[in-house]
This record gives C-alpha cells, sequence and structure tokens, in this order.
C-alpha cells in the first residue's frame, strides 16, 4: 500500500453497523477534476524549482520557499479531497472527511426528501456534479457533496436503495 493510498484512506469499515446488517451499496470519491488545482499547484512548484538555476542566489532561496510552500499545499489539498468519501449503504447515507481530525455526518434515508444534482457545463462534459441534499434539519454536513463522479448513477442508486427500504412506498404499476 502506498502512502498517499495510507494517508487518504478514511476507513469507512469502521463506521458500518455490520451487527446490524449495514452493507455498502456505493462509496463515492472525488471526480479527478477536483485534484486539477493541487496538480496546478504542484507543477508552478516544479517550474520554480527549475527557475533556481537560472536566478541571483540571493533570489533562488525565495523560489525555493515559494516552490515548498506551494508543493506542501498541494500534497494538503490532495490528500485532503482524498480522504473526503461520500458512503451509500442499505440504511443511511454517510459522509467521512478530514485530514487531521475527522468528520463524520449521518442521514438515515428515511430523512432524505429531495436530492438535487448540479452539474455544471464543464461537469456535464467531464462526467461530474454536485449533490445537495435537503431534509428537515437544513445544516448539516451532508447538505452539499461536491465532485461525484456519474451523478446521475449514484443519484438512481441513492433512489434505488431508499424504494428498497420501504421508505416511499409501494411502486404504482402503469
Amino acid at each position: 500500500m502506498g502512502l498517499l493510498a495510507w494517508l487518504g484512506d478514511p476507513k469507512i469499515g469502521k463506521h458500518l453497523l455490520r451487527e446490524e446488517g449495514e452493507v455498502v451499496v456505493d462509496e463515492v470519491k472525488h471526480h479527478w477534476f477536483a485534484y486539477t488545482r493541487p496538480a496546478a499547484e504542484a507543477a508552478l512548484a516544479v517550474a520554480l524549482l527549475a527557475a533556481v538555476p537560472l536566478v541571483h542566489l540571493n533570489v533562488g532561496w525565495l523560489l525555493l520557499s515559494a516552490a515548498a510552500a506551494l508543493l506542501g499545499h498541494a500534497a494538503w489539498c490532495t490528500v485532503r479531497e482524498q480522504r473526503d468519501r461520500f458512503v451509500i449503504t442499505n440504511m443511511r447515507v454517510f459522509r467521512v472527511h478530514g485530514v487531521l481530525a475527522q468528520h463524520l455526518a449521518t442521514m438515515p434515508l428515511s430523512r432524505i426528501l429531495d436530492i438535487s444534482v448540479r452539474k455544471p457545463l464543464i461537469g456535464r462534459i467531464l462526467g461530474y456534479g454536485h449533490f445537495c441534499f435537503e431534509s428537515a434539519a437544513q445544516e448539516q454536513g451532508l447538505r452539499d457533496i461536491r465532485y461525484v463522479g456519474d451523478p446521475d448513477a449514484r443519484d438512481l442508486a441513492i433512489q434505488r436503495v431508499v424504494q428498497r427500504a420501504g421508505l416511499r412506498g409501494p411502486r404504482v404499476p402503469n
């Protein structure tokens, strides 16, 4: 297991109610587009490092410091995005995120009133979107889930789990 995989694993298994029969239906990681900013910062840091031999020694330390700061921030943002997971189970949905401190937000399937899927133009082209959950309690950690890959399929998965749990009433045949 690589260092990034080890640092980026939020260990969602410890949050499952296995003795109650809870199983993961879908574990949603961020779409690759969420990593473009850290990648751009890392590329800028490499460009600054490449410029160090070209400048005077008195300015070189400044470029080295800026490159180190950019690389550190890019690494932090990468690990932050990697540790942010949205999980759909047969009983609830929850989100685990945080690098040094971990935050867990849970919502039972019965409390989900509405799911809005926002797909900006670039998201429609690249295949990502953002979820907005509506429930009776508006202030919660599950309100906005950003950079969800294949949001239409994930929305259908949630609707399917809610329907199977019998929370929306019986299907009416056409």
